[in-house]
């Protein structure tokens, strides 16, 4: 029974491993409106992506203090394959703005855009780790 146990456990911890995603991680913003910017923490939530504000650092590079911090910025991001995501929203906090949103990554960049109301913008993301 403790090797039934065993196996099921490391069966488990595989298969977690193998449903990670390559946009998972931590992903530099571009500034917005006011200068500042941020790390993203991005993750896999069920089959979707999702995407918390992790840290925020003003136009000089200093950490920022700011209520926004564990917020959540991306989230019900569909997996479509080969690098692209899309049907998800995204939060902005520089306008305080949820948009429509999709996502495109390329190695160790991820060009983020979105739309609401028919206006539209896009940020080139770059991966810290």
């Amino acid at each position: 029974m403790k090797s039934m146990t065993v196996a099921i456990a490391a069966f488990a911890l595989s298969a977690g491993a193998a449903l990670a995603d390559p946009v998972t991680g931590t992903w530099k913003t571009q500034p917005g409106d006011d200068g500042n910017y941020a790390h993203v923490e991005i993750s896999t939530c069920g089959s979707q992506i999702c995407g918390t504000l992790g840290k925020g650092f003003d136009s000089a590079g200093k950490t920022i203090d700011s209520p926004n911090i564990g917020k959540k910025m991306i989230w019900n991001m569909n997996v479509d394959g080969g690098g692209a995501y899309s049907g998800g929203k995204i939060w902005a906090p520089d306008r305080d703005k949820t948009y429509n949103s999709k996502m495109s990554l390329n190695g160790n960049s991820l060009e983020v855009s979105g739309c609401v109301l028919g206006f539209c913008r896009s940020q080139t993301w770059t991966r810290v780790k």
